[in-house]
């Protein structure tokens, strides 16, 4: 199992456990070792550039954002990304023992960007007869940016506790400003677990270097859907991880 160089005592596991379930999200600073963002950035920034030329007119997540899957080719990948052992002690007691990573992805805003509404991410039902039904976590976003990530090349608001409401309730008291929504920059190395149906919207980056927040999904293993497009595992990757890690990993798997 990888560690950080930030770990977490198991105190403050439970304590961050608490405040992911109260407020929707939670954050552990400088948990990332700096040189391996900083490899997966150099590696990632040409393909980025490229992906951002050719659909530069064409963003897939609204004006001046795009969505790019990671590729699992070190240094862009690494094992610390995906098996932390703070991590996945937050995520597994957030869900259970038996959640899998099932989605790799990139989001970049661009010079150009603006505020988007609030919303929650993945918003058909479990129960499409029940979409108000009030469940337990089954998918958790553990995010962390490339770069730092301030108020000038857009950070994201979160609506905190608004995950445990009906939506149009968490919606209607957000307008009202009756909740807050709190704005989390993250320096290089700090780690975003949020809960994907508390409220958020992205903000907008004034800078004119693109603002790459990376994103592993973990998933309850019976869950399964298609939003987001994935890359493949190249087999010498999968090959390299042990049966436990394997068992953790839902992506197709290359040649």
């Amino acid at each position: 199992m990888a560690h950080s160089v930030g770990r977490v005592a198991s105190m403050n596991i439970q304590q961050r456990l608490a405040e992911l379930q109260d407020r929707g999200f939670c954050v552990l600073p400088a948990h990332f070792q700096k040189p391996l963002l900083d490899v997966c950035r150099e590696a990632f920034w040409p393909t980025l550039l490229t992906y951002l030329e050719d659909n530069h007119e064409n963003s897939n997540r609204g004006p001046c954002r795009h969505f790019v899957p990671m590729p699992f080719v070190p240094p862009c990948y690494a094992p610390e990304f995906f098996f932390d052992t703070d991590v996945l002690g937050i995520v597994r007691g957030a869900m259970d023992d038996r959640v899998v990573a099932d989605q790799w992805g990139c989001d970049l805003p661009i010079e150009g960007s603006y505020y988007q509404g609030f919303h929650a991410d993945y918003q058909r039902p479990l129960f499409a007869e029940a979409p108000e039904m009030q469940l337990p976590a089954y998918m958790l976003n553990v995010s962390f940016g490339l770069l730092r990530i301030t108020a000038a090349n857009g950070p994201i608001e979160i609506v905190p506790g608004t995950h445990r409401m009906q939506r149009e309730q968490a919606k209607r008291l957000t307008e009202l400003g009756e909740i807050k929504p709190i704005t989390v920059p993250l320096e290089l190395g700090d780690v975003l677990i949020r809960h994907p149906w508390c409220l958020h919207r992205g903000t907008p980056n004034t800078t004119d270097v693109p603002r790459p927040l990376v994103t592993v999904r973990y998933v309850r293993r019976w869950y399964v859907d298609n939003s987001r497009e994935v890359n493949s595992i190249p087999l010498a990757v999968w090959q390299s991880l042990d049966s436990d890690q394997q068992s953790a990993m839902r992506f197709p798997i290359g040649h």
